[in-house]
């Protein structure tokens, strides 16, 4: 009874704080960026619920289960990709006054470059984010709660929906930032009682291989390779935090750059928590029943065999707020991108009224696209869960590759960017081809086999550089861009050490300090 109390409480939480904000939307602004005023601490808590989903819970727990600690050069690399995007991106992002990342690759290149973004962003949400979240939510909601997967998939994503569509980003951010607060407190509280079952971090290391303890692994490891775990999850994860919509759109919705940046900053001291709260639960599940965990089911374990009533009750709502801000989050991107990058491009005189009621029905037509697509996530299999994945890695290379040689060189062409990207997604796509056929249908490529085998961590790595090369060899073949055409979009222009002060550098390097003596302590 208790627990059913908690839940409700929870979605009369959300449901309130999404139809207060929706009173307030007036213009494009103020539905698609919040009005530009919000602050720091609230875009920090929403960039962090926005990145902790469902996945999460059942990925880096899984993934702790099965190999140990070393998922979680994830987390802490993206600490350093929130500082570049404080320091390096949002200045500029800021200053070009754009609402998506596409508008910006159009302002500094072309318009076939913000086309390209626009319809690779809106595939990579359908099919990517929405899907991997949805499949999961549904293993947890299966394992956990035994609810019938169809259905609750379904009224979650109707839920998460309605109060997107009614407020907007606003809705977004304050959800979020609720939300965060739940699903840390709850994972805090499992955490703290799975570890005094296994008798503390003594009894993990007494009952769990020693390389567990490890997040540094040999070059040719072929899931953590230590070129790919450093260097790799940089390049993918500036992709991730700097250039993707659903990220950076929090950013743009501050009420200026010093809140933006403090978010930032803020959120990179939040991701130090994942390690300890979702990639060590799977350790301490594999612990305590060797035998029974296989790795996706480590998370559910944990929540069925050690919570009392009322606390199970509080977990229950902070996995259902990893799923729901998510899903928000991924909603209003794709409801922006197809309203200011796509609509406003063909309606440039539309009214501001028009856009809000296009974005709203946007929003209303992919979370009836979700629901479609609910039917097929729930047939897919673990090794799937992992191509969606990896695919992500394919896709952000050449994207980070154009974004940094646009940002930091005033030579880059948009020509280079065009072809960059198109060879880069060639080359990804092609990859991703190839583990379908060799893992999935099992088919025997021949001497492709070895380039299937190649870490995709250490294959993106490989990929970036080869874009950043493509990028200064056809710019140096086309003309270059007038300096009207880059005025405020590239670095040399004072928006990096703009609005700069002693608390934000002060807490970058403690907060980077702090990381790489983690780092260095579990090397």
């Amino acid at each position: 009874m208790l627990d059913t109390v908690i839940i409700a409480v929870y979605f009369l939480v959300v449901f309130g704080i999404g139809f207060y904000h929706s009173r307030r939307e007036r213009t494009s602004q103020d539905y698609f960026l919040a009005g530009k005023s919000v602050g720091w601490f609230a875009i920090g808590a929403s960039l962090f619920a926005t990145n902790i989903s469902s996945e999460h819970f059942i990925g880096l727990a899984g993934s702790g289960a099965s190999t140990g600690l070393a998922v979680g050069c994830y987390e802490w690399s993206a600490s350093f990709c929130l500082f570049m995007l404080g320091w390096v991106f949002v200045p500029h992002y800021l200053k070009s006054r754009v609402f998506t990342m596409p508008e910006f690759l159009e302002k500094r290149f072309s318009a076939r470059c913000r086309w390209y973004l626009t319809v690779i962003s809106l595939l990579a949400y359908v099919f990517t984010k929405i899907s991997v979240s949805l499949f999961a939510g549904g293993i947890l909601i299966r394992e956990v709660f035994g609810w019938d997967y169809m259905t609750s998939a379904v009224l979650l994503v109707v839920a998460t929906g309605i109060y997107t569509v009614a407020g907007g980003l606003a809705a977004v951010i304050y959800t979020d930032l609720f939300q965060a607060v739940l699903l840390v407190l709850g994972a805090v509280v499992l955490t703290m009682i799975g570890l005094d079952k296994a008798g503390g971090f003594e009894g993990l290391r007494a009952a769990l291989p020693t390389d567990f303890f490890h997040i540094i692994k040999p070059i040719d490891d072929p899931v953590y390779p230590w070129l790919g775990t450093t260097l790799g999850t940089l390049i993918l994860g500036i992709w991730y935090w700097c250039t993707d919509q659903v990220i950076v759109q929090k950013t743009l919705s501050a009420k200026g750059l010093d809140d933006a940046r403090a978010g930032t900053f803020f959120c990179a001291a939040l991701k130090v928590l994942p390690v300890f709260i979702l990639v060590l639960p799977g350790l301490v599940a594999k612990a305590l029943w060797p035998t029974e965990v296989t790795g996706d089911n480590a998370y559910p374990l944990l929540v069925l065999r050690l919570l009392p009533p009322g606390v199970m009750g509080l977990m229950v709502a902070a996995l259902l707020a990893a799923l729901m801000s998510s899903l928000s989050s991924v909603f209003n991107s794709c409801s922006t991108l197809i309203t200011m990058d796509v609509y406003r491009k063909l309606r440039p005189d539309a009214a501001e009224a028009r856009l809000v009621m296009v974005g709203r029905l946007v929003t209303g037509a992919v979370v009836v696209v979700s629901i479609l697509w609910i039917p097929f996530i729930r047939y897919l299999n673990n090794e799937v869960y992992q191509y969606l994945q990896s695919v992500q890695a394919y896709v952000g290379a050449p994207i980070t590759a154009t974004f940094l040689v646009g940002i930091f060189w005033r030579r880059a062409t948009a020509a280079a960017a065009f072809t960059t990207l198109i060879f880069g997604g060639l080359v990804g796509g092609g990859r991703f081809v190839l583990d379908i056929l060799r893992n999935a249908l099992k088919w025997d490529l021949g001497p492709l086999n070895a380039v299937v085998s190649f870490s995709f961590l250490n294959f993106s790595v490989i990929v970036f550089f080869v874009c950043v090369a493509l990028m200064f060899v056809v710019s140096r073949m086309t003309e270059a861009p007038r300096e009207d055409q880059v005025a405020g979009l590239t670095m040399g222009d004072g928006a990096v050490l703009h609005g700069a002060n002693r608390a934000h550098i002060a807490l970058t390097a403690g907060v980077g300090v702090f990381i790489i003596g983690l780092w260095v302590y579990f090397a």
